[in-house]
């Protein structure tokens, strides 16, 4: 008898509280969304942090207090008198014609600040700006929902929704620094996908209300940071429209995840009941086996948001794939899945099969060139010694 995808989901997180979604976790699944045990784990709801820890690969993960001092003065900067700085950089750095705004700051909601009395408020302004009612175009901290896998998921963005003509736009504020017009790509990117975030949980609760258009909601959202070394706001536009889609997948995914759980053997469970102590039960090859038994797939940039990335590179280290090497190298040689394969072709070892053939060809030539220079190397350091 087959069992429905819940039960299934509590048997493997076992004994341990759900943990819930926020931006930053749905952010991380559009980052590699073809881990099958990133899936597993996150819809299970299962303590990644705490499951890599006991099978002896520790993640030091976590936000240094200095990060977040720094973005909280730097959000409370660019949000305080209404958020004068925010509408200047609205206005001056991207051109936009705002005239006077309303603002409404949704943190509390007549000093209720219970999820459940956000949310219904969040979602009567943003309905209302919408359908083109309400004098309001600036709203801080919307509380927004979604569901995934089956599981309703609130979302509290350090963020501002403003209307502009007839669009809603999302403000992703950030500490850190735009030098002459650039920032750090990887970090332009988080912060990219946790919009998205945001961008998909605005559609949700619009076409709940019956508003149809997902256009309603751009996908371009508006990047605020620090211009160069100074507390001096700027903002750039981002088209994440790429990143919204594949988020969207993602999830879409997720939400068909009984066709996943059935793919791994009956029983399987990551539970780590602790002792009296409270240190876990379970020994440690029995919690390496079972994760064993759930594909993963590495890649460098894990290592920046995946709790499980030490032991999913050792994994893939193990089996000599390339993906430890990153896309860099994965790319080009499409089809080569280990560093065995591509050594063997180099060296003439292994014969390509029709798809390989061009690949070994470049393999040993660049095998001839290595073995060349460092020939001409050699001989060089020779005759430096006499």
């Amino acid at each position: 008898m087959k069992v429905a995808p819940d039960i299934r989901l509590d048997a493997l997180r076992g004994s341990a509280p759900r943990l819930r979604y926020n931006a930053r976790s749905l952010a991380a699944l559009e980052n590699n969304p073809r881990c099958t045990l990133r899936a597993v784990l996150d819809t299970s709801g299962s303590d990644k942090a705490a499951i890599a820890d006991h099978a002896g690969y520790p993640t030091p993960f976590g936000r240094s207090i200095f990060a977040i001092t720094r973005g909280n003065s730097f959000e409370k900067m660019v949000k305080d008198n209404g958020c004068a700085e925010l509408l200047r950089v609205l206005r001056e750095v991207l051109e936009l014609p705002i005239p006077q705004v309303g603002y409404r700051d949704l943190n509390d909601v007549g000093g209720d600040s219970s999820l459940s009395a956000r949310y219904t408020k969040t979602e009567s302004l943003l309905v209302a700006a919408a359908r083109g009612k309400g004098n309001g175009h600036l709203y801080d901290h919307p509380l927004l929902r979604m569901e995934v896998g089956g599981h309703p998921v609130y979302l509290e963005p350090d963020l501002v929704a403003f209307k502009f003509g007839d669009r809603l736009y999302v403000v992703e504020i950030k500490s850190f620094p735009v030098v002459d017009g650039q920032a750090d790509a990887a970090l332009v990117k988080s912060a990219t996908t946790q919009a998205c975030a945001y961008i998909l949980a605005l559609r949700a609760m619009l076409t709940a209300a019956g508003i149809d258009d997902p256009d309603i909601v751009s996908d371009k959202i508006v990047l605020i940071g620090p211009k160069n070394f100074t507390n001096r706001p700027t903002g750039a536009f981002v088209d994440a429209r790429n990143q919204v889609n594949n988020l969207a997948r993602q999830l879409s995914r997720i939400g068909r995840i009984g066709d996943l759980l059935d793919l791994l053997p009956d029983g399987l469970t990551f539970d780590l009941s602790p002792d009296e102590s409270g240190r876990p039960q379970r020994p440690r090859d029995e919690l390496l086996a079972a994760l064993d038994a759930v594909p993963a797939s590495y890649r460098p940039d894990c290592l920046s948001h995946c709790e499980m990335a030490y032991f999913c590179r050792s994994r893939a280290r193990a089996a000599g794939s390339l993906d430890v090497l990153g896309s860099i190298v994965t790319e080009p040689l499409g089809g080569i899945d280990t560093v065995t394969m591509a050594l063997g072709l180099a060296r003439g070892a292994i014969e390509p099969n029709d798809e390989q053939v061009e690949m070994a060809v470049a393999l040993r030539h660049a095998a001839r060139l290595r073995a060349e220079l460092i020939g001409a190397v050699g001989n060089t350091s020779i005759g430096s010694s006499r």
